[in-house]
């Protein structure tokens, strides 16, 4: 099975889940630090609908301007656009399998969709 992660080796949560995933046979893993390379907006819009979330949900507000931009009562296209100027302001790790997408918080989370 195909995984992808998008990941921030400083997160010690994006760690774990990161742990699960090379731990867990059979799993061809892609590793995505979306820091170095964020995903674009069109793919970001789609992780979140297909994890059931809006992107206000994705939103990262601990340890990122998020605030200082105004994000807690902007728009989910103005939220999405912030996120692919400034791609800390997206909540981490993301997880994409042929099960589904998961926004892995806490770690364990990740097993819902292997």
């Amino acid at each position: 099975m195909k995984a992808t992660i998008w990941h921030n080796p400083n997160c010690g949560t994006s760690r774990k889940t990161l742990e699960i995933l090379r731990e867990t046979p059979g799993i061809e893993l892609d590793v995505v630090e979306y820091l170095k390379t964020p995903p674009s907006r069109e793919v970001l819009a789609q992780l979140y609908a297909d994890a059931g979330l809006t992107p206000r949900q994705g939103l990262r507000t601990r340890g990122s301007p998020a605030e200082e931009l105004g994000l807690s009562e902007a728009d989910a296209d103005t939220i999405l656009d912030a996120m692919v100027r400034e791609p800390i302001l997206i909540e981490r790790p993301l997880v994409r399998t042929e099960k589904g997408v998961r926004l892995c918080r806490p770690q364990d989370v990740v097993r819902d969709i292997l």
